[in-house]
């Protein structure tokens, strides 16, 4: 719990950016971190709540009041461990998740919640600094096999759970490196990827087997893998984007963020890339439609590939400057916010309708919008234009990509169109297939996917030996 009375002689403060002038320069990351001696002051406001409301705030359930209470003892090796029971891969949740935790916090009841995940973050990046974090490899071999499709953190982290109860796990992946959309989405400027590589690292050195460049979607690589394995996790990302079918959507220049973010990670990456085809956002006028955490990506990315200007437009209206805590905490709150990126010179713009997409000799030139009410009416008599050399369609995601796996073997879908399996047994209707992840719940956070990846791994582990020690 920290100091005693420490929430009542210490202030907040939280990490800073270097300004933005600088930081759109390059992709690399560009928080602050606080020191060690502030770091532990932090750690000093955590407060007897009695009920810690972080516990259930966070999606993997870190036992935060525990682990403050170490780092303001100084012991911060003990705070390590005590953060990897819960998450196995902090360095992630501390730089990309948006903190639910924190919206939890009691103190958040007068807006000054303990700096949870920069306190994460600082245990994780200290237990780096010092060699803390090395291999665990299992002394048992149990002599099952399991074939994880996907390695994005619900994969990354089912199969590190799963080779240290001394399973052979294969994990397969499409693209040439490891981390899915955590590492093909999201920009370096957020988190950069030496991060995966130095945990990947790790888990083959605990006993993981990765497979590169390689797609599971004909029948003969779908038998292959029942074959071969005792048990199969189906851990794939939600990659069918969401689609704006208006007039003049076959435009050059009017493309998914999908097809926008990878490539630019790619060359960061030192991936091969061919960059003739390569969308770039530099010397544009730019819109983003679509106001969530994807869509702020495309800012940031358009900045620093020398865009002109970033338009971000949402249909949603403008949500409230404070939330009404009384009807909302301790869960996440609908309230204004705006990221690093949007800071960094985005226009934003809310209650817009896009109607069409206008261009000359087949590129865009301008988008056609109207304004809408808080019912999605259009408003009469509001239509306008925003220049645009280049649209990205950053309004998330519907489903899992059916071609392949889920339609070939016919595997349930729920009403949404993910993969349908519960949160107890992550078991599909067929025999020894699991799901866990986006694909089965659904567009969601990194901090989501590492819990359904961990409590797969418990089912899997379950399935296979009767029994499991494994924590949910």
């Amino acid at each position: 719990m920290g100091k005693v009375t420490g929430f009542l002689e210490i202030d907040r403060h939280d990490r800073k950016y270097k300004p933005a002038s600088d930081r759109v320069r390059n992709f690399n990351e560009f928080i602050i971190p606080l020191g060690e001696a502030q770091t532990r002051d932090q750690a000093a406001r955590c407060m007897d709540c009695g009920i810690p409301f972080c516990h259930t705030g966070c999606p993997v359930n870190n036992q935060i009041p525990d682990w403050n209470d170490l780092v303001y003892k100084n012991d911060w090796k003990k705070a390590l461990e005590n953060l990897h029971s819960t998450n196995n891969f902090p360095e992630f949740t501390g730089r990309i998740c948006p903190a639910p935790c924190e919206s939890s916090c009691t103190l958040n009841l007068n807006d000054e919640p303990v700096t949870i995940k920069t306190i994460e973050c600082a245990i994780i990046d200290k237990g780096w600094k010092e060699n803390w974090i090395t291999p665990k490899i299992s002394e048992i071999k149990t002599g099952k096999s399991i074939a994880i499709v996907g390695s994005g953190p619900a994969g990354l982290s089912c199969a590190q759970q799963l080779a240290r109860q001394g399973h052979s796990v294969n994990v397969y992946e499409k693209n040439n490196k490891a981390g899915g959309l955590m590492r093909y989405g999201i920009p370096d400027f957020k988190m950069e990827k030496y991060l995966i590589e130095r945990r990947v690292h790790q888990m083959e050195e605990e006993g993981v087997k990765f497979h590169y460049g390689v797609k599971i979607e004909s029948k003969e690589s779908i038998d292959q893998l029942i074959d071969n394995y005792d048990a199969i996790v189906l851990a794939g990302g939600s990659e069918s984007s969401r689609d704006l079918p208006i007039p003049g959507r076959e435009l050059n220049g009017v493309h998914f963020a999908m097809d926008f973010l990878p490539n630019q990670n790619r060359v960061i990456g030192n991936e091969e890339v061919d960059k003739s085809g390569m969308i770039t956002a530099a010397g544009k006028n730019v819109v983003v439609i679509g106001g969530g955490d994807t869509g702020s990506d495309c800012i940031g990315t358009s900045f620093r590939q020398g865009a002109l200007s970033v338009t971000q437009l949402e249909i949603m209206p403008i949500p409230p400057e404070k939330e009404d805590k009384l009807s909302t905490w301790p869960n996440w709150p609908l309230k204004f916010r705006t990221s690093s990126s949007q800071a960094e010179g985005a226009s934003r713009e809310f209650s817009i309708m896009t109607e069409e997409f206008n261009g000359d000799n087949g590129s865009l030139k301008a988008l056609k919008c109207v304004r809408v009410d808080n019912e999605m009416k259009k408003i009469d008599g509001s239509e306008f234009e925003i220049k645009a050399d280049l649209a990205l369609l950053a309004m998330g995601f519907v489903h899992p990509v059916h071609t392949g796996i889920i339609d070939t073997l016919g595997i349930e879908k729920d009403s949404r169109g993910n993969i349908l399996a519960d949160t107890e047994k992550y078991l599909t209707n067929i025999e020894k297939f699991f799901a866990a992840g986006d694909m089965r719940r659904g567009q969601s956070l990194v901090v989501w996917a590492i819990r359904e990846g961990r409590q797969a791994a418990r089912s899997v582990d379950k399935f296979l030996m009767g029994k499991t020690n494994l924590a949910r």
